[in-house]
């Protein structure tokens, strides 16, 4: 324990001369963070909408100042033919067309219903699906405040859908946990990566192999001073989070705590495992990026469902720790799950980490060897 105590003093000390390295593991990931937090953003707003009322009634205004009102559609045009329509939506000035044809008002008022046309620009699919999900529940909505109430329809079956833990499905609440893991992920794979390939570099990798000094307790006191550092930068990142984007805190701090830390403890593993491959910081950052970075981003349910995945990514998808990160910080942050409801996703971090560890522990005493 004294000599792991050992490694910590002289690998902290080191950490704290370097100001630029503690620079990278303290603000970047803050800053990674807001950039990407604010840049992210799966809802859409200022739709530019043209309209096409050739009704001209009470009725059709009525929707028109439904679109307008809800902060999703800003009207940029009102046109009078297909060819001003056509015109618009090619010129990219319009995503969205409301077509509003005569009689709607009549056929309001005489119980049937009114028919309306929305024309979407598909050129972006993700776009246009959200946009039409915009305007069909607008629609139902007005649809319902327009008709009268002394007609009645059959109602075979009526729906009230509950959405829990996100009623306003706002994506920054999905996104965000994301960036947490992502970014933990990066700066502690990077941060050990480099510190024992610069070991190498400077030539004191010789004299740890000469000293004394096991391997657990090499790996423990080499691990320790980024473990606390990366932590506490998690930690910004969540109170930065919940400030920031109005991240809730539903579930527990300790079980918080205990799934960052074995997610960390795992991906600085990760960094110590390339290290004892990698012979200079230049292939290092480059192999830690290539790990982390790509499968953290695509395969951990980050942005990508991992269920529209092919069979074969789905099974590549079950070594990723982002994956079972998500699940637990997702669990405890936004739905307050208990510690017995995140056995699968905790057990599964613990192998990550020993995996690692283990794994590094016998590169370098092969190495040292």
């Amino acid at each position: 324990m004294r000599k792991a105590l050992a490694v910590y003093r002289k690998e902290l000390r080191q950490i704290l001369r370097d100001r630029r390295t503690l620079l990278i593991l303290v603000f970047i990931p803050a800053l990674f963070l807001l950039l990407y937090g604010y840049a992210l953003n799966f809802d859409i707003r200022h739709i530019a909408l043209a309209v096409d009322d050739r009704d001209g009634s009470a009725q059709s205004r009525s929707v028109i100042s439904a679109f307008v009102n809800s902060g999703y559609f800003d009207l940029i045009a009102t046109v009078h033919s297909p060819d001003e329509i056509e015109r618009l939506v090619n010129l990219n000035r319009a995503r969205a067309v409301l077509v509003i044809p005569e009689g709607f008002a009549r056929e309001m008022s005489s119980g049937r219903p009114g028919e309306v046309q929305v024309i979407i620009d598909g050129d972006n699919a993700n776009t246009a699906t959200t946009v039409l999900g915009y305007a069909t529940n607008l629609l139902r909505a007005v649809g319902a405040d327009l008709s009268p109430s002394t007609v009645v329809r059959p109602a075979p079956l009526a729906v009230e859908p509950r959405i829990w833990y996100n009623p306003e499905l706002r994506s920054t609440l999905f996104l965000v946990p994301g960036l947490i893991a992502y970014i933990g992920m990066i700066t502690a794979v990077a941060s050990t990566a480099l510190s024992i390939v610069r070991e190498k570099e400077f030539g004191t990798m010789e004299q740890v192999r000469m000293a004394p000094i096991d391997t657990v307790s090499f790996i423990v006191g080499k691990t320790l001073p980024y473990f606390l550092i990366s932590l506490a930068s998690a930690a910004l990142i969540i109170v930065a989070s919940m400030v920031l984007f109005g991240l809730p805190m539903r579930g527990n701090w300790l079980a918080l705590l205990l799934a960052m830390s074995l997610f960390l403890v795992g991906a600085l593993g990760t960094g110590l495992l390339i290290s004892t491959v990698a012979e200079s910081q230049q292939v290092a950052f480059q192999m830690a990026l290539l790990i982390s970075l790509l499968p953290t981003i695509m395969l951990s349910g980050f942005i990508f469902t991992i269920s529209g995945m092919p069979a074969f990514l789905r099974g590549v998808t079950y070594v990723v720790p982002a994956r079972y990160f998500l699940v637990a910080l997702r669990g405890i942050v936004l739905k307050g799950s208990e510690l017995s409801h995140l056995t699968v996703p905790l057990l599964a971090l613990t192998a990550y980490a020993v995996a690692m560890l283990g794994l590094a522990s016998l590169r370098l005493s092969r190495e040292r060897a």
